[in-house]
């Protein structure tokens, strides 16, 4: 299962998609995600998932490949969308003591349900086709007028890096660590679930004393190289927009267009 997490991983290949500067896929990826809370109608979902399924394609990463960070968070999927269906208030078409399901509650399942699902895939389309250096720079370049009013940006973005490369390593490590307690004896699979989370136990500690063994190896590493954040640090590779890069703004400021009129007409009709 940890093997299926895809978030902060890097998909090696050579589309549109990853040649696009990172500083268009993350106006693009916040786009994405405020977009989702903009309308309220099926229409604006199909013309979200038209889009993302299109950006999708274009990106070379296969589609199985994308649903595998999907099996990590089923658990919250399920919980959401049984929550939003016995929790809304309406036209009642079941009932049975204190459950009730009406057809406003099965609506706002579906919505949440198709929400979370494009947060997440969409999310994890960026990660995939952006290194985190790639992603640094992006953040760094991109909300470098922030400084005017003293917002740390290099820091943040570096902090974000740092994250993302360590989600792989720290995934690697938890599952060297299981492999070595199985080898031993430890079960994680059956007994009760009371069982089972005790078991996770002797897999914490020694994660816990890995990440932080390399967090100070990459503190001592920075410190060795006279790292001192971004005062007088130049760029090896600068960023440039490229005519691929304004068509991608242009077609994300259509999709918001299509997004918005979509409701409107819905609404209206």
């Amino acid at each position: 299962m940890l093997r299926d997490i895809t978030l902060g991983q890097y998909y090696y290949a050579d589309s549109v998609i990853h040649r696009l500067d990172p500083r268009v896929k993350l106006t693009a990826t916040l786009v994405f995600i405020i977009s989702m809370f903009l309308f309220h109608t099926f229409l604006g979902f199909v013309i979200a998932g038209i889009g993302l399924f299109a950006v999708v394609r274009l990106s070379g990463v296969p589609f199985k490949y994308m649903m595998k960070g999907l099996k990590t968070i089923w658990f919250l999927l399920i919980f959401t969308l049984i929550f939003n269906i016995f929790s809304g208030s309406g036209t009642v078409i079941f009932e049975w003591k204190f459950l009730k399901i009406t057809w406003e509650g099965l609506r706002n399942a579906a919505f949440m349900g198709l929400r979370l699902f494009f947060l997440i895939t969409g999310s994890s389309l960026m990660t995939l086709t952006t290194t985190p250096n790639q992603l640094t720079h992006g953040m760094e370049t991109g909300l470098r007028w922030m400084k005017v009013i003293h917002v740390p940006v290099h820091a943040i973005a570096m902090m974000m890096s740092i994250a993302l490369r360590f989600i792989p390593i720290l995934m690697e490590e938890t599952d060297r660590i299981m492999k070595a307690q199985q080898a031993r004896g430890a079960d994680f699979e059956e007994g009760k679930f009371k069982d089972r989370v005790k078991a996770l136990v002797p897999i914490f500690v020694p994660l816990f004393v890995s990440a932080f063994r390399r967090a100070n190896e990459l503190a001592m590493a920075m410190e060795a190289r006279c790292y001192r954040g971004d005062e007088g640090r130049t760029s090896m590779k600068p960023l440039k927009y490229a005519k691929r890069d304004a068509f991608a703004y242009i077609l994300l400021a259509v999709y918001v267009a299509a997004v918005i009129v979509s409701d409107k007409v819905v609404a209206l009709l």
